[in-house]
């Protein structure tokens, strides 16, 4: 049976609240006017599809445009600082990912401080990725590709969605849990990144599933494992990384952020009670301490679409 486009993503993205965010909007008189949904990726990646997903149910359900636009660059942080600055009238909202948890750990100088500054309005999905290589590629399973990588040093190049971007993260915990040595390759997203391996300048990724499922389904690229701790419903054949490496899991969440109309204190007031919380950005087992040091330490090189942070990791 063939599944609609729209069930199919949202399998591919384990979203099952979507229908939720019809309580968004809280008084009668919002929105009055189109809103803008902000992506802090480039088009075709998971954050990309999903915001348009929740564009078009929340446009269906309240009656109003929710404009997608997209503003990739220093993992996100772009898209997140023109929130911060905009008005705070709901008006302007993001597509918020667990990049942003991860971004006040690997990230320094940031000109806002996300919990505090962008208020939770809804979540929307739970991700994981896959391990994706180059249907060329010698190692047909993840045991054979850390024989084969620890045997060339140095010589595979693994394709990021950018500085904290999952891909590029969940590709760092794989590195540093098998001590392998391997060259990280930015671009503006997962989908810039797809030729690229087609091609073989780049060998492996750690790639979103929503973005790459048509090619693995095609089979223009090989994927070996999901990063979730289990099977998935939409790729059942393949293995969790965690079977071969122990305790390695990498899974993510999605939700709608606003400007805060003023600043989270301690105050126990009803307006401060009645947000919800995001989710907490180190209980990912993806997102650890390490993360800015081993990027210090080790700096990745840049595509000639990757983003403009210097290897340093910082703004």
């Amino acid at each position: 049976m063939k599944l609609p486009r729209r069930r199919f993503l949202q399998l591919a993205v384990g979203v099952p609240a979507l229908p939720a965010l019809g309580r968004l909007a809280s008084a009668q008189t919002y929105p009055s006017r189109p809103a803008l949904l902000l992506v802090g990726y480039a088009a075709g990646g998971v954050n990309d599809i999903v915001a348009r997903l929740t564009g078009q149910m929340l446009a269906e359900r309240l009656g109003q445009q929710f404009i997608i636009e997209n503003r990739p660059g220093a993992g996100s942080n772009l898209a997140t600082e023109a929130v911060v600055r905009a008005s705070p009238d709901g008006y302007t909202l993001l597509e918020a990912s667990t990049s942003n948890g991860w971004n006040a750990t690997i990230y320094q100088n940031l000109k806002f401080d996300f919990i505090r500054d962008i208020a939770p309005v809804a979540s929307t999905v739970k991700t994981y990725n896959a391990m994706i290589v180059n249907p060329s590629f010698p190692a047909k399973t993840v045991p054979k590709f850390i024989a084969y990588a620890k045997a060339n040093p140095g010589k595979i190049n693994m394709g990021s969605a950018g500085p904290g971007s999952s891909p590029h993260l969940y590709g760092e915990l794989f590195k540093a849990m098998t001590g392998l040595d391997m060259v990280t390759v930015h671009y503006r997203g997962d989908a810039p990144a797809i030729p690229e391996l087609i091609a073989g300048r780049i060998q492996v990724m750690f790639g979103s599933v929503v973005t790459w499922i048509e090619q693995i389904k095609a089979g223009t690229v090989r994927a070996l494992a999901v990063t979730s701790a289990a099977r998935t419903q939409l790729l059942p054949d393949l293995p969790p990384v965690g079977e071969f490496v122990p305790g390695y899991e990498g899974v993510g969440w999605q939700g709608i952020g606003a400007r805060r109309t003023r600043r989270r204190t301690s105050s126990t007031s009803s307006t401060v009670r009645s947000m919800p919380a995001w989710p907490n950005r180190n209980t990912n087992r993806a997102s650890p301490i390490w993360a800015r040091r081993y990027l210090q330490d080790r700096p990745p090189i840049s595509a000639g679409s990757s983003s403009t942070i210097p290897r340093n990791g910082r703004r």
